[in-house]
């Protein structure tokens, strides 16, 4: 994994707002200053494009994004995987969710051509992707591999 700056910036899963977080307390279940709300609910975070900036943009973490739809069945098959990957990868990365048809314009940002497709992103940037279903231990396998 890769290293994180100390303190960590962290955003909330529930109000966008931004945590300083010493890497040290990552793993002690810091809430938000904010609005108190947990900073990892253990959970994929359904997200817009306004909240996916500002964690991919503005958070520390490394984020990995899965691009998704309602309709498609690989997706739907590979729901409890991506939360099963979140629980054991939380809290050195976050996990976001893309549905596709309803953010078309993040979807057409980062090319998605199929889907079920996973990106990988760290300072902002992307450092790898994936498309298809996958189980849990193949996600966080690559994830490790990637940073």
């Amino acid at each position: 994994m890769t290293e994180l700056p100390d303190p960590a910036m962290v955003a909330c899963p529930r109000c966008s707002g931004l945590n300083r977080v010493p890497v040290a307390r990552l793993g002690q279940a810091p809430a938000c200053g904010k609005c108190k709300a947990p900073l990892f609910p253990g959970v994929p975070l359904d997200v817009q494009a306004a909240e996916f900036d500002r964690h991919v943009q503005k958070g520390s973490l490394p984020v990995l994004v899965d691009f998704w739809a309602e309709w498609c069945g690989p997706c739907k098959a590979m729901a409890p995987a991506i939360a099963e990957a979140a629980r054991a990868l939380e809290p050195q990365v976050r996990l976001l969710k893309v549905e596709t048809d309803r953010v078309p314009d993040l979807a057409r940002r980062y090319g998605i051509q199929s889907i079920p497709t996973m990106i990988l992103f760290a300072g902002g940037r992307e450092v790898a992707r994936q498309s298809g279903a996958m189980p849990a231990r193949a996600i966080v396998d690559f994830v490790s591999r990637s940073l």
